[in-house]
């Protein structure tokens, strides 16, 4: 009697579907923590708001309230529910992209945080776009002119502007450019309600320029490092015996492996644009979110407050899943399946 014998199972590469992929695999996880971390902030946001002195029917009554306005009033706001059952009716209603009434003017906190949303993206997007491209544009030419005259001066320069906060930035170019010493532009930003922001292109050159000039100096040192790296690297010494030409090393074979690093001080400084902008709004009396926030602190506008703070906290939350997918995207050995 015989036994028919199995056939080796077939063991080969894995397919293209069962390979982990960098970029999916990634974008997944830190969705995930994404999402995770927008939720504990949103607890964290709520507590806040509820521990401060008093509640948001004393903020609307002020001097008129009494003992059965008030009750009334919190009656009216559900702020005679326990705190949990607030926040998850508050939740809900985020979720539905209802962010509540305003305590200041009773009008809708979306309607009002909407246009401010506009006018503070336009900003961070312009000082983000222009600062990067004069960081990483500086820093290579700096790299490739190590010890140069002009690589000490960009060096030195760039140390001493990271001494300056917005503030004094912003001042000096009012004095140069809108009040001593020329008048180019205006000294404030004061846009008309329901006014683009680049209708007034004028008004957004003092602010841009702050936050740029405040930026440039990370990027370009950032860029300066990794570019000296890369030009110290076996392949580019390989290529310049080649004789390739000099552009091609430089723009080609050394900056596409120096970028990576660079990336992520550039998310870096969209992140510090979100709260530095706050400091040039309140400057400039720019019409953003940085002075949408201070003047509800200020009115103790809690529905104003909390919805800023969520949109702050995603903008955060999102540019971290982008820069980690780009430096992905940017680095050939990194953005590959492995096998």
């Amino acid at each position: 009697m015989t036994t028919a014998t199995q056939a080796p199972e077939r063991v080969g590469p894995p397919s293209k579907a069962a390979r982990p992929h960098p970029i999916r695999d990634t974008l997944i996880k830190r969705s995930g923590i994404g999402i995770l971390t927008l939720i504990l902030v949103s607890i964290l946001v709520f507590a806040a708001t509820q521990i401060l002195p008093g509640n948001a029917a004393n903020a609307v009554l002020l001097n008129t309230a009494t003992p059965a306005r008030l009750h009334a009033l919190e009656v009216q706001l559900h702020l005679n529910r326990p705190a949990v059952e607030q926040y998850w009716t508050w939740l809900i209603a985020i979720l539905h992209g209802n962010f509540g009434t305003s305590l200041a003017n009773g009008a809708s906190v979306g309607t009002l945080v909407g246009g401010r949303i506009l006018n503070s993206a336009v900003l961070v997007v312009l000082a983000g776009v222009i600062g990067t491209v004069l960081g990483v544009g500086l820093g290579v030419l700096a790299a490739a002119r190590r010890d140069s005259l002009l690589d000490h001066v960009l060096s030195v320069g760039a140390l001493a502007i990271t001494a300056l906060p917005e503030f004094v930035v912003a001042v000096i170019l009012v004095i140069f450019f809108a009040a001593v010493v020329w008048h180019l532009f205006p000294a404030v930003s004061v846009f008309a309600p329901g006014t683009a922001p680049w209708s007034n292109p004028a008004e957004l050159v003092l602010p841009v320029a702050t936050l740029v000039i405040v930026i440039v100096p990370y990027v370009f040192r950032m860029m300066r490092a990794s570019m000296i790296d890369s030009l110290e690297s076996d392949y580019v010494q390989m290529a310049q015996l080649k004789g390739v030409p000099r552009w091609r090393i430089l723009f080609v074979h050394a900056l596409p492996n120096a970028i990576a690093p660079t990336i992520q001080v550039i998310g870096l400084n969209f992140l510090y644009l979100a709260g530095g902008v706050v400091v040039v709004e309140y400057m400039f009396n720019y019409p953003g979110l940085g002075q949408a926030l201070v003047a509800a602190v200020s009115d103790r506008d809690i529905p104003q407050i909390q919805c800023i703070v969520l949109v702050l906290a995603a903008f955060y939350v999102a540019v971290n899943i982008l820069t980690d997918v780009i430096s992905l995207a940017v680095s050939p050995r990194r953005r590959l399946p492995r096998s």
